[in-house]
């Protein structure tokens, strides 16, 4: 097994959907695609949209949507088919925008569920049986990471790619439908994604697209986004639905949020130093960290835009020995060494520009990036580049977990400071 230098976040541009400049590897992207608007077939009172999170340790939230504003917001559930034996009833939102008017979306909790099992269930007491799979107690398990989804034709290949093998939980740093205030494109995302997102739990987090503000008549953002996908944020402490943090199989995700107040004296981060205070590396021995807006980014595209967000909380995810951050944004594929404050640096994250030697891999392709946490210190990082019809693995590499380097840590489980090393 070929080990990898130790430094503190390793960061990985997963990006999707427009342009990128050439690329050292002489990858040249395919042409975009058109968009695709899923329409709506069912009946009013039959549940769409339906997709799944993790809620603590043992629960799972539904989350779907009715036109029939008198629908229970009720889950039936079991582990046969066709036999639900138990049930839960949850609570239900709606939203204006502008002259639109969101059907009747539900929200409901279930649980406590057993580790990898497969539950079948059903919405609102009507309309088909959906299912899926609990992730695994222990390690291993394996993550898909897809950042700037949207709904073209590209993201129906980038879908069945991922859905072509096995996987236990979806990550999504941001961007999700593109819908930049159109919210009947909210719903049509909602359409085209479940038949992935309520057979595999989705975690997302807030990307630049997700805003949807507009001056005096909507200042407020992340209306859609709040009502639509609510994440386990108060489980994990924090007060707010754009950044949240959550354990699944030894692993700890922390979702920021690029697009909320991120200095010193913001909310988000004192929940972050809290969070990774609590953090127990011999029980969680890896600690990965998503985000839209990327700290390091070698592409002429969006230079700068997270520089802010990584003066004020780079330092914060160094200490705490981050194995992992992945970002979004660009919309290309890219590889960093392990970086600190723009220099690489064996127990910080991976950063910056060409010719500089950060910058380990990169190509302007669409697809879909695997972790693979095999144990307590190794994992395999692969990007699955999309190739029409076929999936390519375009580039590879094992990850140490930090928790497991003596270098990064002293004798008493401290952090070895950055000019001892």
């Amino acid at each position: 097994m070929a080990k990898c230098n130790k430094s503190l976040v390793v960061i990985l541009l997963l990006l999707h959907i427009l342009c990128l400049q050439s690329q050292v590897n002489g990858f040249s992207r395919q042409p975009s695609r058109q968009l695709i608007f899923t329409p709506h077939k069912r009946s009013d009172s039959d549940p769409q949209q339906v997709h799944i999170s993790l809620v603590g340790n043992d629960h799972m939230r539904v989350s779907w949507i009715t036109d029939d504003k008198h629908s229970e917001s009720v889950v039936e559930y079991g582990t046969k088919k066709g036999e639900y034996s138990t049930k839960a009833t949850g609570e239900h939102t709606s939203y204006h925008y502008f002259l639109y008017e969101s059907g009747k979306i539900h929200h409901v909790v279930i649980g406590p569920l057993q580790p990898n099992t497969i539950y079948y269930y059903r919405c609102g007491g009507s309309g088909s049986e959906f299912s899926f799979k609990t992730p695994p107690l222990k390690l291993p398990i394996e993550f898909v990471v897809v950042g700037d989804l949207g709904q073209t034709e590209w993201t129906t290949s980038t879908l069945k790619h991922v859905d072509s093998k096995d996987y236990d939980v979806f990550l999504l740093p941001g961007d999700l439908s593109y819908a930049d205030t159109h919210q009947p494109l909210w719903d049509s995302f909602g359409r085209l994604v479940e038949p992935y997102a309520s057979r595999i739990p989705w975690m997302v987090t807030e990307g630049n697209h997700e805003i949807e503000t507009f001056p005096i008549i909507q200042p407020n953002g992340f209306k859609a986004y709040n009502a639509r996908w609510p994440m386990p944020y108060k489980e994990s402490g924090s007060t707010s639905n754009l950044y949240y943090s959550f354990d699944v199989a030894s692993t700890h995700v922390i979702m920021l949020g690029s697009y909320t107040d991120f200095d010193a004296h913001s909310q988000q981060y004192t929940w972050l130093q809290s969070d990774l205070a609590k953090i127990d590396r011999k029980r969680t021995p890896w600690v990965i960290a998503l985000l839209h807006a990327p700290w390091y980014n070698t592409n002429e595209a969006h230079q700068g835009e997270g520089e802010d967000m990584r003066q004020a909380m780079e330092e914060l995810l160094y200490e705490a020995r981050v194995d992992l951050v992945f970002a979004g944004h660009v919309h290309a594929y890219e590889r960093f060494t392990r970086i600190y404050d723009n220099k690489a640096d064996s127990c910080g994250p991976l950063f910056k520009k060409p010719p500089s030697p950060l910058s380990l891999y990169r190509e302007p392709s669409f697809g879909h990036g695997r972790l693979r946490i095999v144990n307590e210190t190794h994992a395999y990082w692969s990007w699955h580049r999309n190739n029409d019809t076929d999936t390519f693995v375009a580039d590879g590499v094992w990850i140490e977990s930090l928790s497991n380097s003596k270098a990064c840590w002293n004798a008493q489980g401290q952090h070895v400071a950055h000019e001892e090393l």
